[in-house]
């Protein structure tokens, strides 16, 4: 069965003004609810059966919605912050109405994928430990990167505080020599199954080595569309959707 709002919540939420504002368009005459003007804000609207338009035009409601961001440099992965501009400072006003929120966070200088919704009960879904839903990193790494760092990365390095992450698969791209064993770069993937605080940073710094570039690239089977650039967003169809948790 589906959940009735009152009208001036569910037009409010939809971002066609504040729930003041609202009450002064319905005093107006200017919604309809199956084709009757409707005055009392509140007035209970099931948005599974129920027709209604503003000023004239049919309003399309839904409950969630699902954001993919290839999240930009300088940005930080919340809903506020003191100091800092955040993801959702990136975002049109239409979606904002939904009170969406970053599922995990990226650091702030961290780019790549980042999903937003405002369906709680999906975040929590994959961002449980239970679930270990994997996620994907390229990453750009000061120092030479070997085999010694796969197979310490695939039985579980030990954290700054102790703490044995799960095993990860570490996979070399490139080694990029300048002649000096502290300029050379390692190019490199990293698949993740938890995600503790700067984890791979951290990983890295385990063995010696310092994460200069960070980028996710997957999360569960969903992939960072490659044509959004930084600082673009759209909407995730529902295959993609159910991808997020995917293994």
């Amino acid at each position: 069965m589906a959940k009735k709002l009152r009208i001036d919540k569910m037009l409010s939420n939809l971002g066609y003004g504040t729930r003041t504002e609202i009450k002064r368009y319905l005093k107006n005459g200017m919604v309809e609810l199956n084709d009757i003007k409707i005055k009392d804000a509140s007035f209970q609207v099931d948005p599974e059966q129920d027709e209604v338009k503003f000023d004239g035009q049919k309003v399309n409601y839904r409950e969630f919605i699902y954001l993919m961001m290839n999240k930009p440099d300088g940005y930080i992965s919340a809903t506020s912050d003191k100091y800092d501009p955040t993801v959702l400072d990136i975002l049109d006003k239409e979606y904002l109405a939904f009170e969406p929120f970053p599922v995990g966070r990226l650091d702030k200088d961290t780019e790549g994928l980042l999903v937003l919704t405002n369906d709680g009960k999906l975040a929590h879904r994959v961002l449980s430990p239970k679930k270990h839903v994997k996620k994907i990193y390229y990453a750009e790494v000061r120092g030479n990167v070997t085999e010694m760092d796969v197979y310490a990365f695939a039985k579980g390095v030990k954290l700054d505080d102790d703490y044995e992450c799960q095993p990860g698969e570490l996979k070399i791209l490139e080694t990029i020599e300048n002649g000096i064993d502290e300029d050379v770069l390692s190019k490199i993937e990293l698949t993740i199954y938890e995600g503790k605080f700067h984890q791979v940073k951290r990983m890295f710094e385990s063995v010696d080595k310092e994460v200069v570039y960070l980028k996710r690239i997957s999360m569960g089977k969903l992939e960072l569309d490659e044509n959004l650039e930084l600082g673009e967003y759209r909407e995730l169809t529902d295959d993609e959707v159910k991808m997020i948790e995917e293994r």
